[in-house]
């Protein structure tokens, strides 16, 4: 008989790998896009796989970070816009950034992300990130999930079913739990443009298969 593990038993009380989103076209429009894509990686999974970094930024033990947002991505029913022009600076400034580095831990990543995605939303750099810190707001973390104190073994299902019990509103098909090899590697969150969940069926299809992923501790 399988003994569950404290967080999957925590999930069940709130009752192939992750396929890439796919780009939509060279000729991509700041601003012209359907919905957006919050993402929300484990940040304990990507400080595993790049052990170089455990005492720098985002690994640092002594910062705990558990989700955190890799992006908010304008994203098409089909595909995705990406590396639109536009006026907007490529540079984030770091007194733009850094108001944010408590969900988004690395001036490298808030730069990569506007540059690949956000200059898509047809905003400025600085409505830009004020909207991704509120779709973060509007997303409840589920407590179980929120800081898991040694590694566990988890369905993705489970994951998924914790953040719908926590989240009024949002179904299972606007959300998909994406892993990276055998680890829990992000959750997906579709939102409409005025940050309500929606369901977006492509998002949905291409979230993870497995039937059990490692989901690493919290430092």
């Amino acid at each position: 008989m399988t003994t569950k593990t404290p967080l999957a038993v925590a999930l069940a009380a709130m009752s192939l790998a992750a396929t890439p989103l796919v780009p939509a076209s060279a000729a991509d429009q700041a601003g012209q896009f359907d919905f957006y894509v919050l993402a929300l990686s484990w940040s304990p999974s990507w400080c595993a796989a790049h052990p170089d970094r455990n005492q720098k930024g985002q690994c640092d033990p002594q910062k705990n970070y558990g989700y955190i947002v890799h992006g908010l991505w304008p994203q098409n029913e089909h595909g995705f816009p990406q590396f639109c022009a536009t006026r907007e600076p490529d540079r984030v400034p770091f007194e733009v950034g850094k108001p944010y580095l408590d969900i988004i831990p690395s001036i490298g990543l808030i730069g990569h992300e506007w540059r690949k995605h956000g200059v898509c939303s047809g905003l400025k750099q600085a409505d830009y990130f004020a909207t991704i810190k509120k779709a973060y707001q509007a997303v409840t973390i589920p407590p179980a999930l929120a800081h898991v104190d040694k590694a566990e073994s988890v369905a993705p299902a489970d994951i998924e079913k914790a953040f719908l019990a926590a989240n009024p509103g949002m179904k299972a098909e606007g959300i998909a739990v994406a892993c990276s090899g055998k680890m829990l590697e992000e959750v997906r969150i579709c939102l409409n443009k005025d940050l309500s969940f929606r369901d977006c069926a492509e998002v949905d299809r291409k979230a993870c298969s497995l039937s059990s992923i490692q989901v690493p501790p919290v430092p």
